[in-house]
C-alpha cells in the first residue's frame, strides 16, 4: 500500500474508477461495512463459509481502505482500497471456516482503526475435482511467475545501485525505471511482507506519515533528480547524499530486495486463487490511487510514471491470464467476462504504447497534458470495471 496526502486528492477526483459501486454477487453472502473517521462498522461478526461480499461505504472524510486479515492479524486475506469519500465498493472473498479480523484504514496510512474479530462457521468448501486441478495449475504457474519476477528484480536493483554508488548518474537515471518494472508487476504480493514495501517503495509523504526513514527506490530517485526534489520539498528535506550516504542507501535497498526474494522462495510462501485475482484488481488500484501513476505522484521527481503504469497493467494481465481458463469455464457469464477483459487489456496496452515502450523509453509524464491523462483514466476505468468481477467469477459457481 502507498500512502496518500491531501494535495493529491484533487488530481485523482476525475478518475471515478468503475467498480466503485457495491453490488451483491449472485451466491455471495452480503455484509454491510461503514468506514468513518473513527470507526469500522461491520454489520455482523460472523458468516458462513463460502463467498462473502463486504459492501464497504466510505462515510468518512478521507479516502479509505478495508481489509480482511488472517487470524494472526497480519496476513491479508482480501482488501479493497482507494474508496473515495461517499463512494462504496465491494470486496468478495472465498472464506473457509476459521478466525479472521476486519479493519478499516482512513487515509490509507497507519495501522488502521476498528480491528474486530470475524468468525466464519460452516463446512469446508468443496471444489470440483477438475476445477481443483485447474486451480492448482493456476496457483503453481503464478507462484513461479512471482518468483521469477523477484529473481529478476534482484539483478535489476543491483545494476541500478552499482551505477548509483559509482557516481554514474546518467546510467543510474536510465536504469531507475527499468529496475522498478519487476517490482511493479507483482506489487500486491510484495506488499504482503510486513515492513518491506515501506522500506523499498514508500514515497516521502508516506514515510513521514508513519515516522519511517525515507529509503528505497524513491530516496535514490530524490538524489538522482535532486533539482526536482528541492522544488517539491524546498526546506532541505531531501538533501544530496555524500558517498557514504549513497553506499548506505544502496546497501539497504539491496538487503531489502534480497529479503523479499528470500520470502517468496521460502517454504512458507503460499498463494491462493483469490490472491491472484484480487492482486490483479489491486494492481490497477495502484495506478489510480491518489499517490499513484495516473495522477503523476508515484515518480514525482523523475516523471517515469508510465513505466510503472505499464508494468502494473502487465502484472494484472498476467494474473488474469493465470485464471483465464477457470473464468471462461464458468458458463456464458464467464466467457463474456473473459472476452471483455481480453479486449480491454489490449486497448489499455495499445494506448500506453503510444507513449513509448521499455526498450525505447516512455515520454516524461510531466509532458502528458491533462486531457491525455483523462483519456488514460477513461480506458483504465473501462478495464477496471470488468476486472472487478474477476474474483467472484473465478470463485463462484459454474452455470453449466
Amino acid at each position: 500500500m502507498k500512502t496518500t496526502y491531501a494535495a493529491a486528492l484533487s488530481a485523482v477526483a476525475l478518475i471515478g474508477l468503475a467498480g466503485c459501486v457495491a453490488n451483491n454477487p449472485k451466491g455471495a453472502e452480503a455484509i454491510a461495512v461503514e468506514s468513518t473517521a473513527a470507526e469500522c462498522k461491520v454489520a455482523t461478526a460472523t458468516a458462513t463459509s463460502g463467498n462473502i461480499s463486504f459492501n464497504v461505504k466510505n462515510s468518512g472524510d478521507q479516502v479509505t481502505e478495508f481489509y480482511v486479515l488472517a487470524d494472526d492479524g497480519l496476513r491479508i486475506i482480501g482488501e479493497v482500497e482507494n474508496i473515495a469519500v461517499g463512494a462504496s465498493r465491494a470486496l468478495t472473498i472465498q472464506a473457509q471456516p476459521g478466525s479472521y479480523f476486519t479493519v478499516c484504514k482512513p487515509g490509507m496510512i497507519g495501522e488502521g482503526i476498528g480491528q474486530t474479530a470475524f468468525t466464519v462457521t460452516g463446512d469446508e468448501i468443496a471444489i470440483d475435482a477438475s476445477e481443483e486441478k485447474a486451480t492448482q495449475e493456476a496457483v503453481a504457474n503464478y507462484t513461479a511467475y512471482t518468483k521469477t519476477q523477484v529473481g529478476e528484480l534482484v539483478m535489476g536493483v543491483k545494476a541500478l545501485t552499482d551505477a548509483y554508488v559509482a557516481g554514474n548518474d546518467d546510467e543510474a537515471r536510465r536504469l531507475f525505471p527499468i529496475a522498478r518494472i519487476n517490482y511493479e508487476r507483482i506489487e500486491p504480493t510484495a506488499e504482503q511482507f510486513g515492513d518491506l514495501d515501506p522500506k523499498i517503495d514508500y514515497r516521502k509523504p508516506g514515510a513521514d506519515a508513519e515516522g519511517l526513514e525515507f529509503t528505497g527506490f524513491h530516496r535514490i530517485e530524490a538524489d538522482l533528480w535532486n533539482d526536482e526534489a528541492v522544488l517539491n520539498y524546498p526546506d532541505d528535506e531531501v538533501p544530496l547524499l555524500d558517498q557514504t550516504g549513497r553506499e548506505a542507501l544502496a546497501d539497504q535497498l539491496n538487503t531489502d530486495i534480497q529479503a523479499l526474494y528470500d520470502q517468496v522462495h521460502s517454504a512458507d510462501f503460499v498463494l491462493t486463487l483469490g490472491d491472484i485475482t484480487n492482486g490483479a484488481i489491486g494492481l490497477l488500484d495502484e495506478v489510480a490511487a491518489p499517490d499513484g501513476k495516473l495522477p503523476g505522484e508515484e515518480d514525482e521527481f523523475s516523471h517515469t510514471d508510465l513505466y510503472d503504469f505499464y508494468a502494473n497493467v502487465e502484472g494484472a494481465e498476467v494474473a488474469f491470464g493465470s485464471v483465464r481458463d477457470i473464468a471462461e469455464a464458468k458458463g456464458a457469464e464467464g466467457a463474456a467476462l473473459v472476452a471483455e477483459l481480453d479486449a480491454q487489456f489490449k486497448a489499455m496496452k495499445d494506448l500506453l504504447a503510444t507513449y513509448g515502450n521499455y526498450d525505447d523509453g516512455f515520454v516524461s509524464y510531466d509532458t502528458v497534458a491533462q486531457d491525455k491523462r483523462n483519456e488514460l483514466g477513461a480506458q483504465l476505468n473501462a478495464l477496471s470495471e470488468p476486472l472487478a468481477q474477476l474474483t467472484h467469477t473465478v470463485l463462484g459457481v459454474s452455470e453449466g
